[in-house]
């Protein structure tokens, strides 16, 4: 007398078919999803990451530009292939001479005849006096741009609007 077992062992070819066909399905909808959750990633950290160097840029202009001496304050570009009223320079109380001009994609700050490189994501730098009847205020604007991902970009614009030079 033979005994046949009663268990079995592996699987049937629909059941394999099945676990196939399931596995397919949620690579081909779960891989843009994927895809898509990576690009905002990108964004959103790039976006931070611009935010916070603009903010650190801001922080630098305006608290150098409030101790300068109002009648030192000067207005122009660092070359002619760079947009006017992208570079300022002024004498802080101190007597110390200070400029901050855009060269290329950077954000220079020059003092004590020493260069310091704030930003290489500069894309859009400006310096103006919102009122002609008033040269103690001055208005700062810029725009920071930064490559992501499949030769998108992103970019932020920050302008401070009112900067009061204090003496």
């Amino acid at each position: 007398m033979v005994k046949h077992k009663t268990g079995r062992k592996g699987f049937t070819l629909t059941e394999m078919m099945m676990a196939v066909a399931i596995i397919g399905i949620l690579f081909g909808v779960g891989a843009p999803i994927l895809n898509q959750a990576t690009k905002n990633f990108i964004m959103s950290n790039t976006r931070l990451e611009l935010q916070t160097e603009a903010r650190a840029i801001m922080y630098t202009i305006t608290r150098n530009l409030r101790q300068a001496k109002n009648s030192t304050i000067t207005i122009s570009r660092y070359n002619s292939s760079q947009p006017y009223y992208s570079m300022i320079t002024f004498t802080k109380q101190d007597g110390k001479q200070y400029s901050f001009y855009q060269k290329d994609k950077q954000l220079i700050m020059r003092y004590s005849s020493m260069n310091r490189v704030l930003s290489n994501n500069l894309r859009y730098l400006a310096f103006t006096f919102p009122e002609t009847s008033d040269m103690e205020i001055i208005s700062v604007s810029m725009t920071l741009q930064k490559n992501i991902y499949e030769g998108q970009k992103k970019a932020l614009h920050m302008a401070s609007e009112k900067v009061r030079v204090m003496n």
